[in-house]
């Protein structure tokens, strides 16, 4: 069962950052590519093709003719014969390392009559190799904190006067916005000297978007919470 309200949180964040950042500012694509590390930690479906246009516009997603595949020579029959979404991956289930179908997108994708890559993906790589793909297209998406793509997406936000939005992404609380496997590595004072974390908590501020936070089902209350010390803080504005 897919996650309808993450995939719309993403996809509402993808088109509003789209909307209110310059052309050709290079940050978008980190910020969609940490938005999409985001959704893929849920049971969601695949939703690039409900912001298409966003992620080609930014250089996430690229688009080619199915010809330009690097192995259309050897594989031209089963391309050509593709006629709906295709993730290109296979997987072997009783190979020893098979660790799941995460990766399933890193080969790319064909919705026909096109051939999709993302920045960073093993496809995307073997384009750049190619040639196919030169200059700011041929770099690698950074590696940011989730953090600091969804204080972008609160600053879009706020313009848009969506304080839904922005209550919905405080909600997840520091554990999920600046942990990680290992949790949150930051202590209260560290927090409070954090740009990207006073910009939120004054937009949230402003808006009155904590409300909406705390009637989040991914609100974690306080008490359950990891590091209590932490949570505390961040609901308290």
């Amino acid at each position: 069962m897919s996650l309808h309200d993450i995939e719309d949180l993403v996809a509402d964040s993808v088109r509003l950052l789209d909307v209110h950042t310059e052309p050709g500012d290079p940050r978008v694509r980190d910020w969609f590519a940490v938005l999409y590390d985001f959704q893929n930690g849920y049971d969601c479906s695949f939703t690039h093709f409900r912001v298409m246009d966003a992620l080609l516009r930014r250089g996430y997603t690229y688009r080619f003719p199915i010809d330009r595949h690097p192995d259309y020579g050897e594989r031209a029959a089963y391309l050509d014969a593709l006629s709906e979404f295709t993730g290109l991956r296979t997987f072997d289930e009783d190979a020893p390392d098979f660790e799941g179908y995460d990766s399933w997108l890193e080969d790319g994708y064909v919705e026909p009559p096109f051939l999709y890559c993302d920045a960073g993906t093993e496809l995307w790589r073997r384009m750049v190799a190619a040639g196919e793909l030169r200059g700011p297209d041929a770099t690698p998406p950074r590696r940011i904190p989730l953090i600091e793509a969804v204080r972008e997406v609160a600053v879009a936000a706020e313009k848009e006067q969506d304080h839904e939005l922005i209550g919905l992404w405080y909600a997840f609380g520091c554990e999920t916005l600046l942990g990680g496997l290992a949790g949150c590595l930051f202590d209260v004072t560290e927090l409070a000297e954090m740009p990207a974390v006073l910009e939120l908590r004054a937009a949230v501020r402003r808006t009155d978007a904590l409300p909406i936070a705390r009637r989040s089902p991914y609100a974690v209350p306080v008490e359950f919470a990891e590091h209590h010390e932490l949570e505390s803080w961040w609901w308290r504005l």
